[in-house]
C-alpha cells in the first residue's frame, strides 16, 4: 500500500450540514482523495488522534489504489438509522427509510430512559410487528444501567433484535450478556481496541459490528471479521458516497452475511458529493454493491467545500501529519 500514488496536495476538503445532531457534530467534515484506481475518502472525528486517524487513511489509500476484493453477493440489505429525535421525528425517518429494520439511538443522556422507551415505541409502530428493532448505546451504560435499560426496552420494542455497545469494555459486555436474554453486538471494543484482530469478544458479545473506514481497510476489515468469530453487520462511519462504497465493498465480500447492515446513513446528511444518480441511497430496505469507487461531482465538491480558511488549512495539515504516521508505519497496518 503506497502513499505515493496519490495526490495529497488536490485533496478536497468538504463539510456537509448535519441533518439531526449526531455523534455531538451538526456538520460532516472530511477529505476526498485521488489516486490510480479512483477517489477514497478520509474522514476521521475531529477528536481523534493521528495515531488512530492513521487507519483511516489507510482505507482512502487502499481505496485509492488497490480498489476492492471481488465481491460474493451483489447488494446488500441495510437498516435505517434513527438519531436522538422525538417520537414523531422518528417515526417519519422509519416510514420514509423503507427498511425492515431500524436501528435506534439511546442512551444520548444521563436521564434519557423515557425519551429512548418514547422512540422505540415509535418505530415499532412504524415498522409493525414484524419489523426487527436494534439499539445503540455507544456505551454510554455501566452494568446495571444497561441492564435495566435494555430489558425495558426489549418491553416497549417487542423484543429487540440486539443491543450494541452497551457498556465500554468487553468485561462489562460480558457481565451484562450474562444477565440478558437479548443477543450483545460490540463495534468500539473491536474497532478502538489496540489490536482489533486480536481482541477476545467471543465470550463478550454474539454479534461484531465492523467499519472497515477505522479499521483500516476492506481487506484489513475481512481479517479482523474472520478473527473474531462472530456474525458481522457492516456499518457506516458517517461517510459520503465515496467512502461508503467501501464499507459496501466489505458487506460483499464477507463469506457470510445474515443481517441487515447500517449503511443507510447518507439520510442523515443533507447534501452528498456524488450525484444523484451514483450516490448510494438505499431503495426499498436495499444497496447495490459497487466494483470501484465512485467519484465526487466537481460541482458538489464546490457546493461543500468550506468557505472558512482557517477550517481547510486545519485538515491539509491534519492529512499531512497522518500522512506521516501512516508512512512511518510501513504504509500499511500490523496484521
Amino acid at each position: 500500500m503506497s502513499t505515493n500514488e496519490i495526490d495529497f496536495e488536490n485533496a478536497r476538503v468538504y463539510a456537509i450540514p448535519m441533518r439531526t445532531r449526531f455523534r455531538g457534530i451538526t456538520v460532516r467534515e472530511g477529505m476526498l482523495l485521488e489516486g490510480p484506481s479512483g477517489w477514497g475518502e478520509f474522514c476521521p472525528f475531529p477528536e481523534y488522534d493521528d495515531l488512530e486517524s492513521a487507519a483511516w487513511l489507510a482505507t482512502a489509500v487502499e481505496q485509492c489504489t488497490e480498489g476492492w476484493p471481488e465481491p460474493v453477493r451483489d447488494r446488500i440489505p441495510v437498516n435505517c438509522t434513527v438519531p436522538a429525535v422525538g417520537p414523531e421525528r422518528a417515526r417519519e425517518i422509519v416510514e420514509a427509510a423503507g427498511c425492515e429494520t431500524a436501528k435506534v439511538k439511546v442512551a444520548s443522556h444521563p436521564d434519557s430512559s423515557a425519551e429512548d422507551l418514547a422512540r422505540v415505541r415509535a418505530v415499532r409502530d412504524a415498522l409493525g410487528p414484524h419489523g426487527a428493532i436494534r439499539v445503540d448505546a455507544n456505551a454510554a451504560w455501566d452494568v446495571d444501567g444497561a441492564v435495566t435499560g435494555i430489558r425495558l426496552l426489549d418491553t416497549a420494542a417487542g423484543g429487540l433484535e440486539y443491543v450494541e455497545q452497551p457498556c465500554r469494555t468487553i468485561e462489562e459486555l460480558a457481565a451484562v450478556r450474562r444477565r440478558v436474554t437479548v443477543p450483545i453486538a460490540a463495534d468500539e471494543s473491536i474497532r478502538r481496541a489496540e489490536d482489533p484482530l486480536r481482541v477476545a469478544v467471543a465470550g463478550a458479545a454474539d454479534i461484531a459490528v465492523l467499519k472497515c473506514t477505522p479499521l483500516g481497510g476492506v481487506r484489513r476489515a475481512l481479517r479482523v471479521a474472520e478473527a473474531a468469530g462472530l456474525p458481522c453487520v457492516i456499518s457506516s462511519a458517517l461517510e459520503t458516497s465515496v467512502g461508503l462504497g467501501a464499507q459496501l465493498a466489505l458487506a460483499g465480500a464477507l463469506p457470510a452475511l445474515d443481517l441487515a447492515c447500517g449503511l443507510g446513513t447518507l439520510s442523515l446528511l443533507r447534501g452528498d458529493v456524488v450525484a444523484e444518480a451514483s450516490s448510494l441511497r438505499p431503495v426499498g430496505g436495499w444497496l447495490p454493491v459497487p466494483r470501484k469507487p465512485v467519484a465526487p461531482d466537481p460541482a458538489l465538491l464546490a457546493t461543500y467545500e468550506p468557505t472558512d480558511p482557517e477550517r481547510v488549512r486545519w485538515w491539509r495539515d491534519r492529512l499531512r501529519r497522518v500522512r506521516a504516521v501512516l508512512d512511518d508505519r510501513g504504509r500499511a497496518l500490523p496484521d
